[in-house]
């Protein structure tokens, strides 16, 4: 926990836990003990409840086999014709094997595909992806992808010079309504 907590514990809690026990084993009254137990019980619960609070608000932790997949354009960031036609032609897998397949497709027919190699870099406590495609490329896998973590999944973002940035996240690739 940060500096208040233990300002609290060191100032207030640990204090009052002694004199609690030290009337709890001069009068032998019942009260003291119950409460000596309750303020611990309610320490050990705030406890429990701001871990576990911290632990589902926390970002993934990105290894390198989470990135293995089908992507495709999230749609959900900005709707309308020019994302539903990115929907409708881009998209790329990334294999096992470390490689990495990008579609350009008409709807669900794929007609080009260009392939490239993935690896990982750890520049801090979460995997990046850096993507090294093979001649000729293609401007949206120009420049390596962003990634931006949440709790339970993760996004990448590619910046292209012809269209600015493409949000693309885990998915199969359905028709639009």
């Amino acid at each position: 926990m940060g500096f208040g907590f233990n300002f609290l514990l060191i100032l207030i809690v640990f204090p009052l836990t002694v004199i609690l026990a030290v009337l709890w084993l001069i009068t032998q009254k019942a009260e003291f003990g119950k409460l000596l137990a309750g303020m611990w019980g309610l320490l050990f619960l705030f406890c429990f409840v701001v871990g576990g609070i911290n632990y589902l608000n926390s970002k993934k932790k990105l290894e390198k086999h989470h990135y293995y997949g089908d992507y495709i354009i999230d749609r959900n960031y900005f709707k309308g014709e020019q994302a539903d036609w990115q929907y409708n032609s881009f998209r790329f897998s990334i294999s096992r094997e470390d490689s990495i397949y990008f579609h350009i497709t008409e709807g669900e027919r794929i007609i080009q595909t260009i392939t490239g190699a993935i690896t990982t870099v750890e520049p801090y406590n979460s995997h990046r992806l850096k993507i090294r495609m093979n001649e000729p490329g293609h401007h949206i896998l120009s420049s390596n992808p962003t990634t931006y973590r949440q709790p339970w999944s993760f996004y990448l973002v590619f910046y292209s010079p012809r269209f600015n940035n493409m949000f693309f996240t885990k998915g199969k690739w359905k028709p639009i309504n």
